[in-house]
């Protein structure tokens, strides 16, 4: 049989693509090997935030009194709330299903490896059948990064080192846990363990967390945690990695000096590779640079026919951008014009305050030739941050260009995850600062904010 278009992995990009390719009328068939909804789904977004949910309730329940709500005996059982994790998972992994069911996508639980093109098509085999479609679309995503620090790959080994995939079935939460790399995954690990009662060190070899997040929003989430005993190692490489589960240490260099950091387990998260090799590219000829897939911004690849989408390409490593490029990519296989705007998509970190961001620092304009500059707003300008937030200290931070336009909206407090797609869309339209005053907010909100802002640039 030969199908409109086969796609390689059932995450984000690729479970979405199907559908919107299925629906457009193309005849579709997905390979993923592990399980539909990806690394986002099964060990990364969703099972992070119902752990981090959690520890966000056990939080509230501990300090509770500046709000007139005294909690007595609260505990929280790691055990109960990793079984949640999974039965929410099951759940979102079977919705998938249905949905692919629903579209008309066959779906084959297999690995699949591209061989080559023929006439009629691109070839792909699994197990012993070989399978074509008139196009591709690559949605192989990432795995995480595991450095050749002395000693890692055998704690790997061990169960010492965890990564992202293994630490989310951890049954029993570490007394001590020594965080490597103080990114997205990172921070939101420190955050739960933290949260649960875990001694948590977060080593980091740049002079600040949260990789390109804003320096003043990124030293306020520091400033937030380090009160909370969590304990930074900025500026720090590390040297070596040696133990077993329940005793080891992480070794650092910082400043010229050794120091040991004691742990009963290391989550290394420094990082994510694309996932391309072993799938077959060298027999197509498709570009790859740094180890990822190269694509356009309508996310075609070198090779007429065979598009690429999420991880894969390197490019933003976000679920939300995944889903935009499979639709991209099919919206142009259907032959409707559409392309990537990279500039305008948001990033979070659900940690406790939240950050979320989007578009340009003004030291990020800069660089680009762009004349910009900052205006910082405390969230106490609004009323319900002030009635939700005792001593909050949460900031909004707007990047102007010369003509007005709204560059980039940087924030740390309470709902900024739920309130950033808005500062997207005016990123993505290039709003001017006279456009924002006259959208009307609700109020009480925090998001009020942005628009009280407008009136102080």
């Amino acid at each position: 049989m030969i199908y409109d278009l086969i796609v390689l992995g059932g995450g984000p990009a690729g479970y979405n693509a199907a559908e919107r390719a299925a629906h457009g009328g193309m005849k579709t068939l997905l390979f993923e090997e592990r399980a539909l909804g990806g690394v986002c789904l099964n060990e990364g977004c969703i099972p992070t935030k119902t752990l981090l949910y959690s520890a966000k309730i056990y939080d509230y329940a501990h300090h509770g009194e500046a709000y007139g709500v005294t909690v007595t005996g609260a505990s929280i059982d790691h055990a109960k709330v990793v079984d949640r994790k999974e039965k929410v998972v099951r759940t979102l992994v079977s919705g998938i299903g249905a949905k692919m069911k629903g579209a008309g996508v066959t779906v084959v639980p297999a690995t699949a490896v591209i061989t080559g093109k023929t006439a009629e098509g691109f070839t792909v085999k699994s197990g012993e059948e070989t399978y074509t479609a008139k196009q591709l679309l690559i949605c192989t995503g990432s795995s995480a990064a595991v450095p050749p620090i002395p000693g890692l790959k055998e704690s790997v080994e061990s169960g010492f080192a965890v990564t992202n995939r293994e630490i989310l079935d951890l049954k029993v939460a570490p007394k001590r846990i020594a965080v490597v790399g103080g990114g997205v995954i990172g921070l939101e690990m420190a955050s739960y363990f933290n949260s649960i009662g875990s001694e948590v060190t977060v080593i980091e070899m740049m002079d600040k967390i949260a990789g390109p997040t804003d320096k003043d929003i990124s030293a306020l989430l520091q400033k937030n945690y380090a009160k909370r005993g969590v304990k930074f190692l900025l500026g720090a490489k590390v040297t070596a990695v040696n133990g077993k589960p329940g005793d080891g240490a992480v070794t650092c260099e910082i400043a010229g000096k050794e120091e040991k950091i004691p742990a009963d387990l290391v989550l290394v998260s420094v990082g994510r590779r694309a996932r391309t090799a072993n799938i077959g590219l060298e027999s197509v000829g498709v570009l790859t640079e740094r180890g990822a897939i190269v694509t356009d911004e309508c996310s075609r690849t070198s090779v007429p026919g065979i598009w690429a989408a999420g991880d894969v390409n390197g490019k933003s490593m976000l679920a939300h951008t995944a889903y935009r490029e499979g639709e991209v990519a099919v919206n142009n296989m259907l032959g409707k014009k559409d392309r990537m705007d990279y500039r305008s998509i948001p990033a979070v970190i659900y940690t406790n305050p939240e950050v979320a961001t989007v578009g340009e620092t003004v030291e990020s304009a800069q660089k680009a030739g762009l004349k910009a500059t900052e205006h910082t707003i405390s969230l106490r300008y609004s009323g319900r941050y002030i009635a939700e937030n005792e001593g909050g200290d949460g900031i909004v931070k707007i990047v102007i260009g010369e003509h007005r336009e709204i560059l980039g909206v940087h924030m740390i407090g309470s709902y900024a995850s739920e309130i950033i797609f808005g500062a997207a869309a005016m990123v993505a339209k290039a709003e001017r600062v006279e456009d924002v005053r006259r959208i009307v907010f609700p109020h009480p909100s925090v998001c009020e904010v942005i628009r009280e802002s407008m009136f102080m640039i």
